[in-house]
């Protein structure tokens, strides 16, 4: 039986799970994403109701064999960054989009780093939109499926920021011959170089939030992320009847 000990992790999500116990989805630094099952962490008593909580740096220790484990210990080790409004709902947003996108059992420790340098930058209310388009580039690198942004798919030519081109998901940027008005799927060659090197303006924030839902969607398939919904859930009730 593995035993794992003292482990840097973040709890991605957390679920009821019988009648005490919580059922975790976790990020660890060297053991990348892991289930495991924390047993009476709801109970009245626990010390760990609060602990085991999205976006607090965590120190945890589990067991078992196979995909689901056994919590065995978890203690808080810092403070965890303090999120609000859309900043919270993007947090939640990243947490999901990891859960949906790492496989349990692969290591990924420089996700793990990159994901506690994002937390903060919410914390400290960065601009969240070039915050996410870049955490996003760098997850999708990170697990096999990164972006061709340097030069255009089936030709040696480099990236044209003049140019109009359409991203095909699992390929690359085909150039188009002429703009079409209003198309969707259509992205500057501008923005595709600022996505690369993560001088994000806010004229590209648009096109390249269109270009990440759909290669998101690509990859994770077509059952929708839950965060979004709620994100535009706030802003409707934000913005009134």
């Amino acid at each position: 039986m593995a035993r794992i000990i003292q482990q840097p992790a973040y709890v991605l999500h957390g679920r009821p799970y019988r009648e005490t116990s919580l059922l975790l989805e976790v990020l660890s630094r060297d053991h990348g994403r892991a289930a495991m099952v924390a047993r009476g962490a709801r109970g009245p008593k626990s010390r760990l109701r609060h602990v085991l909580q999205p976006f607090r740096p965590l120190l945890i220790s589990w067991s078992g064999r196979g995909e689901l484990g056994t919590l065995s210990g978890a203690e808080q080790v810092a403070a965890p960054p303090s999120l609000q409004g859309e900043s919270l709902y993007c947090g939640l947003y990243i947490n999901e989009l990891l859960t949906r996108l790492l496989h349990r059992g692969d290591p990924h420790p420089e996700t793990f780093e990159r994901y506690t340098t994002v937390l903060g930058g919410l914390a400290a209310e960065q601009d969240v939109q070039p915050l996410l388009r870049c955490f996003e580039r760098d997850l999708l690198e990170d697990v096999g499926y990164g972006l061709m942004l340097d030069h255009e798919f089936g030709a040696q030519r480099q990236i044209d920021p003049s140019a109009s081109y359409e991203y095909r998901p699992g390929q690359g940027p085909v150039r188009l011959a002429a703009a079409v008005s209003g198309q969707k799927r259509l992205i500057s060659g501008a923005a595709l170089i600022a996505l690369s090197t993560g001088e994000i303006e806010g004229a590209h924030l648009t096109e390249l939030r269109r270009l990440m839902r759909r290669v998101i969607r690509y990859h994770v398939g077509d059952k929708p992320l839950a965060s979004q919904a709620l994100f535009l859930g706030l802003r409707k009730r934000e913005k009134g009847p």
